[in-house]
């Protein structure tokens, strides 16, 4: 697989999960964006360590690591080769969870048959363990969201994120378009997978929730997902936005 098909098949992924959002017609449908956030977990072959490998080969660079103890989450930002979308991968440390909500995703994932637990499409093809049944859901949700969203999405793309000024406009004018069409953003720099760094201007757009189908038959709506809309707060920056995008604090070394 080659560069531009995985990105190909993260762009479609996300656009089935989110019909809403492959309708939008605010900016051009081919703009690019500023960001990927990509969702894994410290377990077998699913961790970041085996995942960055793959990435790598397409062309991303690793420039910076960042850890949220509060969250549970590492970050590596990863830098395209081009002038595309960055990544950044996010894994959730299991560590970080109460023993039974830990073993119950534990559980879930190590019943994933082996060869759809690997390959350069783990992050496009969908969720490779079965759907948990409600209760599980619920005791990883109370335990940690992203915990309960990785039981149901797997190692997938959470959210694109856009830089408005990239976009040819003011991110205030583009909330105003955004919300015409029914997205309601918030600024809370919390709200998201991450933190948001103060060196930017931030809004999350949550989609639609969706009813999903569990294990045992019954039928739920859950929240899947969004969009992120970003602009520098000081054009003069010459960083790219999405190197703003978590606070200073939060950096770590690579090793």
């Amino acid at each position: 697989m080659q560069r531009q098909e995985f990105l190909q098949q993260l762009w479609l992924d996300y656009v089935h999960l989110h019909p809403e959002l492959g309708a939008l017609r605010v900016w051009p449908t081919d703009a690019p964006a500023e960001y990927l956030a990509l969702l894994t977990l410290n377990h077998g072959h699913y961790a970041a360590s085996t995942v960055l490998p793959t990435l790598q080969h397409f062309g991303y660079r690793p420039v910076e690591r960042y850890a949220m103890a509060d969250r549970g989450l590492l970050a590596t930002l990863l830098a395209a080769p081009d002038d595309g979308a960055w990544l950044m991968l996010g894994e959730l440390q299991l560590n970080t969870l109460p023993r039974s909500a830990r073993q119950a995703l534990k559980t879930l994932v190590d019943i994933a048959h082996p060869a759809d637990a690997r390959g350069q499409n783990l992050l496009c093809r969908g969720r490779p363990w079965p759907m948990p049944d409600w209760q599980t859901f619920q005791l990883l949700e109370m335990a940690h969201p992203l915990a309960a969203w990785l039981a149901v999405m797997g190692p997938r793309l959470h959210h694109a994120g856009f830089d408005s000024e990239r976009l040819g406009h003011e991110l205030d004018e583009l909330d105003q378009q955004l919300r015409q069409t029914g997205l309601i953003g918030s600024s809370d720099r919390y709200h998201g997978v991450f933190p948001i760094s103060p060196l930017l201007n931030y809004r999350f757009y949550p989609t639609c929730s969706r009813r999903m189908a569990f294990a045992e038959g019954d039928e739920h709506r859950i929240a899947l997902g969004g969009l992120a809309l970003v602009q520098k707060c000081l054009p003069s920056y010459a960083e790219r936005a999405a190197e703003l995008l978590l606070p200073q604090h939060t950096r770590c070394k690579i090793a």
